[in-house]
């Protein structure tokens, strides 16, 4: 008995120990991701600046709701342009992750957006709300696009990558001037993908934990976990949309691109890039993967 009372007091101050610490802890995990700059691509030879890779471009600051500056860039495809795609990164990153994209996408004749989401990059803020607060943020950069007379801007479409994707998604269903999304390596709800991140992280599967880092972040950063979910979006949707998603992901499980893909109408597709991991989808898919963004926006777009 003497020892069935210690295993139960040690589980029990176990628990409470796990409990203090994912208290305090969870929620800077959650809403304060590691930020990624200038240094961290300046280490893998990767380009800077847009004007790196031969385009012109304007550095923008358009101020949020509530009051954060976005820092951006905006890459002008001439009087005879295309269309407009804005590029959105994933969770960490930052706008120079799209700089390739830019030159993809001017080279097909399209205007292209990027900028650092709030608490990304060189945006302002305190936290990361995964599309609670950032699709509003899409729908501000679209007022200003939609305000500069010097712009052909056509029409809009919306390229975003693992949390980028997610954002354009929740925009989507709240501004119908997006005419059309790629989603790659979206998340379905923040509440699953937190699940898996939990697992991973700590090895502890108690949903009663992710309740409480989920509670006190929605304190802390004043939103609702439950309204940042894609699978929910997709229903209020109704354009063309690529979910791609990569086979070897071990960041986001490939599942959710099929469980958003399998909710939302048609025109859909979903393209699968084998072998390929969260952050190398171009990489991997090589040609094939650029003919299906740049014919994609060229088709719905143009």
């Amino acid at each position: 008995m003497s020892l069935f009372l210690a295993l139960l007091t040690a589980v029990f101050v176990f628990l409470v120990s796990a409990t203090v610490v994912i208290f305090i802890i969870g929620p800077t995990l959650l809403l304060k991701p590691k930020r990624r700059r200038k240094g961290f691509y300046l280490a893998l030879d990767h380009p800077v600046k847009p004007d790196e890779v031969g385009l012109k471009y304007e550095e923008i600051n358009i101020l949020t709701a509530d009051g954060l500056k976005l820092n951006c860039w905006l890459v002008k495809a001439g009087p005879k342009a295309r269309g407009t795609i804005l590029f959105l990164h994933g969770v960490g990153d930052c706008k120079i992750a799209g700089i390739p994209y830019a030159r993809l996408f001017y080279d097909q004749g399209f205007n292209t957006f990027l900028y650092d989401s709030r608490r990304h990059g060189e945006s302002e803020g305190t936290y990361c709300t995964y599309g609670y607060h950032e699709k509003d943020d899409v729908v501000r950069i679209i007022d200003y696009l939609s305000s500069r007379s010097d712009i052909r801007l056509g029409r809009l479409g919306v390229f975003g990558t693992s949390m980028g994707a997610a954002v354009a998604i929740q925009a989507a269903a709240a501004d119908k001037r997006i005419v059309a999304i790629v989603a790659e390596n979206s998340f379905a709800t923040l509440r699953s993908i937190f699940d898996d991140y939990q697992r991973r992280m700590i090895k502890l599967p108690f949903h009663y934990l992710r309740n409480i880092v989920i509670k006190r972040s929605e304190f802390m950063a004043r939103f609702k976990a439950n309204d940042v979910s894609p699978l929910e979006a997709v229903t209020k949707i109704h354009l063309p949309i690529i979910f791609i998603h990569c086979t070897n992901d071990r960041h986001i499980n490939s599942k959710y691109s099929r469980m958003l893909y399998n909710s939302t109408d048609e025109p859909k597709e979903l393209f699968a890039v084998e072998g390929a991991a969260h952050n190398n989808a171009w990489q991997v898919g090589g040609k094939e993967y650029e003919n299906k963004l740049t014919n994609f926006f060229l088709k719905n777009l143009a």
